[in-house]
C-alpha cells in the first residue's frame, strides 16, 4: 500500500460515511413529532411496515431514497419524496413494494412522488414483479397541483399502469393503511386485491369536509369510507384486518401461493466472491476524478474469482468489454477504461475517452452479448467521444452512432452504476437513464452533467463576457475570478449524484460495495420477464 492508495481510501470512505449521514436523514421521514403521531393512531411507520412485511435477512434494494433531496425546501421538504420504494422478497417472491410515508405531509403526492411512483411501476412492468402498495396518504398536495395532475407523465398515469399491469396479469395487492382521498383512491382499488384497516384505514373520493361543502351531507369519515363501509356495505375492499401487522401478515400469506413466474432464462451457477479484496477499490479510485487508474483493478473486485473473459483486448482500448460472473449471474461487462494506453499502431489514447475503434468494439460486444441472452453491465467513468479533425475525419460520429444504436436496441437487461464521471454523449452510449437501463445506481464518487465543470465554467464565462463585450461593458481580473468561481460553484453542485438522485436521474446513491447486491438483484428481476422481442443490428453492420 502506499501514501496514494491511502489518500484515496481516506476520501472514499469519507464518501461512503457522509452518504450513510445523509440517509440517515432521510430514513427519519418527517421527523419525531410526526413519527409520535402515527404511533398514537396506532399504526406502524412506512418502514416498519416493510420491515415487518419483508422476509427477514433478505435484502431490500430501494429506489429514490434521495428523491427530492434538497427540493420543496419552501414547502418544508420532503425526505424520499414521502414514498419508500423498492425490490425485495415477500414470503420468498422479489416484489415491488411502494409505502407511503404519512409522517411527510400526511403523504401527499408532490411531483417528484409521482414520479418516483411511475419509476417503481416501471421496474414491476418491464420485470413482471407483482407489486404491494402500502396506502397511507391524503391525496395530491394542492399548493403544487399544477406540476402534478394533468400531464403525461403525472398522477394520472399511475392509474393507467393499474390498469395496464392488472390486463397483463401483473399482480398488484393494495394495504388501505391509512388515508385514501380523492384521485388516490383509485390506486387501492384499481389493483387486484385491496385489504383495509379498521379505525385508521379510510377510503373516499371526497372527505366529509368537501362532502359538507359540495352538497350539504354532514357525514363522518370512517361512515363515509371506513373499513365497515367498503367491507360491509359497498363491497370495494376485499380483505378487513384489525390493525397494521394483521394486514401485513394477510399479504404474506396471500404472497405464499402465488404461482411460479416464467423465466428469461439468464445464466446463473453457484456464486462466488472476489478473490482479490472488495474494499480495496476505496484505494484504487483516484480521490481526483481526473486522475488515471486501471478499471480492470475495479472490475476483478466486483466480479466472482476475480475473473474478467476480455474481448478484443488490444483493440479500441479506451472501452474494456468482456464476459464475467457477478454473485453467480453470467453478465458482459462494458467499462470506460481511465488508464492512458497505446495502441499497436502507436496512437495515446486518453483515459475515459471514447475512441472510433472503441465504439466499433463495444457496438459489436452488444450484439454478441445479445445473441448469447447475457444481461450487460456498464460501469461508467466517460468524459465523452473523442474530439478533433483527426477524429472526425475518422468518423468517429458513425462509429459512435453504431454504439448508441447498439445500447438502444439492445433487448437483453441493462444495469447502469456510474463509477466517476458520466459526461455528454459518453452518457448516452455508456447506457445512461434515457436508454432504459433495468436499474442505475451511482457511487458517491460520481459526476453526472453535459461536461466537466472546470470546462462548463470557463465556456459560460466566455458567453458571459461576450455579452458584456456586446454591451460595451468591461470586467477586470478580479471580477472576472469572482465570476468564473461563482460559475464552477453553482455548475459543481449540480453535477454531484445526489443532485442526479434527487431527481431520480439514477435510482440511488450506493456503497461501492453494494454493488453485486444491487447487479444481483437486478437480473434476478429480469429473468421474470421473457425476452419477447429480437435483437436487430441496424446500422451496426455496415
Amino acid at each position: 500500500m502506499n501514501i496514494e492508495f491511502n489518500r484515496n481510501e481516506d476520501s472514499n470512505k469519507q464518501l461512503v460515511y457522509d452518504l450513510n449521514s445523509r440517509l440517515k436523514k432521510i430514513y427519519a421521514g418527517g421527523g419525531e413529532k410526526n413519527s409520535a403521531r402515527q404511533k398514537e393512531k396506532g399504526k406502524l411507520l412506512a418502514r416498519e411496515r416493510l420491515q415487518r412485511l419483508c422476509d427477514p435477512g433478505t435484502p431490500f434494494i430501494e429506489i429514490g431514497a434521495f428523491a427530492a433531496d434538497g427540493m420543496y425546501l419552501h414547502e418544508g421538504g420532503c425526505p424520499a419524496a414521502g414514498v419508500v420504494c423498492g425490490i425485495g422478497y415477500v414470503s420468498g417472491r422479489q416484489c415491488v413494494i411502494v409505502a407511503n410515508d404519512a409522517t411527510v405531509k400526511a403523504g401527499a403526492w408532490f411531483p417528484m412522488t409521482a414520479k418516483k411512483n411511475l419509476r417503481a411501476q416501471e421496474i414491476a412492468m418491464e420485470n413482471r414483479l407483482p407489486v404491494i402498495y402500502l396506502v397511507d396518504s391524503a391525496g395530491v398536495y394542492l399548493p403544487m397541483q399544477d406540476e402534478i395532475f394533468p400531464d403525461k407523465e403525472h398522477f394520472g398515469r399511475i392509474f393507467r399502469n393499474n390498469a395496464i399491469m392488472s390486463a397483463e396479469g401483473i399482480v398488484q395487492i393494495a394495504a388501505i393503511m391509512g388515508s385514501c382521498v380523492a384521485g388516490g383512491a383509485y390506486l387501492p382499488i384499481m389493483s387486484d386485491e385491496a385489504m383495509i384497516v379498521e379505525g385508521t384505514g379510510s377510503v373516499f373520493l371526497a372527505g366529509s369536509y368537501l362532502v359538507r361543502s359540495a352538497i350539504g351531507e354532514d357525514v363522518d369519515n370512517e361512515t363515509l369510507g371506513g373499513a365497515a363501509t367498503h367491507c360491509e356495505i359497498s363491497g370495494v375492499t376485499d380483505y378487513k384486518h384489525p390493525n397494521d401487522e394483521a394486514c401485513l401478515d394477510s399479504i404474506r400469506r396471500t404472497m405464499a401461493k402465488l404461482g411460479a413466474p416464467q423465466q428469461a432464462g439468464f445464466d446463473r451457477i453457484e456464486p462466488r466472491l472476489p478473490k482479490l479484496d472488495q474494499k480495496e477499490i476505496y484505494g484504487i479510485l483516484p480521490e481526483d476524478r481526473d486522475k488515471p487508474y486501471d478499471m480492470r483493478e475495479i472490475i476483478m473486485r466486483l466480479t466472482d474469482d476475480s475473473e474478467f473473459e476480455e474481448y478484443k483486448k488490444l483493440y479500441g482500448q479506451s472501452i474494456l468489454c468482456g464476459l464475467a460472473r457477478i454473485d453467480g449471474w453470467a453478465v458482459g461487462i462494458v467499462a470506460n477504461q481511465r488508464k492512458v494506453v497505446k495502441s499497436k499502431k502507436g496512437e495515446m489514447q486518453f483515459g475515459g475517452v471514447i475512441y472510433s475503434d472503441s465504439a466499433d468494439k463495444a457496438a459489436r460486444f452488444i450484439m454478441n452479448c445479445n445473441q448469447k441472452k447475457i444481461p450487460l453491465l456498464f460501469l461508467h467513468d466517460v468524459t465523452g467521444f473523442m474530439v478533433g479533425s483527426r477524429s472526425e475525419h475518422g468518423g468517429i460520429i458513425k462509429d459512435g452512432a453504431k454504439m448508441v444504436n447498439a445500447v438502444a436496441n439492445s433487448v437483453v437487461p441493462k444495469f447502469t452504476i456510474v463509477i466517476g464521471n458520466s459526461y455528454g454523449a459518453g452518457n448516452y452510449a455508456m447506457c445512461g437513464k434515457a436508454y432504459d437501463p433495468r436499474l442505475i445506481f451511482a457511487w458517491p464518487s460520481a459526476r453526472i452533467a453535459v461536461m466537466g465543470g472546470a470546462q462548463a465554467a470557463k465556456t459560460l464565462l466566455q458567453i458571459q463576457q461576450a455579452g458584456q463585450k456586446s454591451r460595451g461593458e468591461t470586467a477586470n481580473a478580479e471580477e472576472e475570478a469572482r465570476s468564473l468561481k461563482a460559475i464552477t460553484d453553482r455548475y459543481e453542485s449540480q453535477t454531484t449524484p445526489y443532485y442526479a438522485a434527487s431527481r431520480m436521474w439514477v435510482d440511488g446513491v450506493i456503497d461501492p460495495l453494494d454493488t453485486r447486491r444491487v447487479v444481483s438483484a437486478g437480473i434476478e428481476a429480469a429473468n421474470q420477464s421473457p425476452i419477447t422481442r429480437r435483437f436487430n443490428p441496424g446500422i451496426i453492420q455496415t
